[in-house]
């Protein structure tokens, strides 16, 4: 598989840092496109994350409209923005187009293929709801990076891994996680 991983400047960079580790370590993905907002690496830094780096990787410029994930010919074959802002989430839902994550979101949906939003803000506003309305009639999935309890998770980050493990599970790849009993 060809995934493209976008992170934003929204709280909860080590939701990407778990992703991109697990697909690094994945022999289903054979390679990762990683697209950075302006201030995710920022955020990031602030929250003491740091992303793993591997030859499966080839990080893209935000602002590059000409690279790989930007066309539907290069047939990336999922997305993932971990963690999501939900400007972002509106840019898309708007379908503006002005940077490589909003670009190539766009293309996943006209193409039909598998987008998850992982929206790590609260509260939400209507705005912000009806948004998330648009992209999931639209055909993305909406996955609040809201953790769960069931596995009694020790550390945040097992805690964390809960939200990590369902992306993972809707791009289609197989990777041990916890299963309800």
């Amino acid at each position: 598989m060809k995934i493209v991983v976008a992170v934003t400047a929204a709280s909860g960079a080590i939701y990407a840092r778990q992703l991109l580790a697990q697909l690094i370590e994945s022999q289903q993905v054979e390679r990762i496109a990683l697209v950075l907002s302006v201030n995710a690496e920022a955020v990031a830094a602030t929250e003491g994350v740091t992303l793993p780096q591997s030859s499966k990787i080839t990080q893209y410029d935000n602002g590059d409209l000409f690279a790989s994930p930007a066309s539907g010919s290069a047939r990336w074959d999922a997305m993932v923005i971990v963690p999501s802002s939900v400007g972002t989430v509106g840019r898309i839902a708007s379908g503006v187009s002005q940077t490589l994550i909003e670009r190539a979101a766009d293309v996943m949906l006209k193409e039909r293929r598998r987008l998850v939003v992982v929206v790590r803000e609260t509260p939400l506003s209507l705005i912000h709801l009806r948004n998330m309305t648009t992209l999931t009639e639209s055909g993305a999935i909406i996955l609040p990076a809201s953790p769960s309890f069931y596995s009694r998770p020790a550390d945040i980050e097992q805690l964390c891994n809960t939200v990590t493990e369902r992306i993972i599970s809707l791009l289609g790849i197989s990777a041990p996680h916890y299963e309800w009993q």
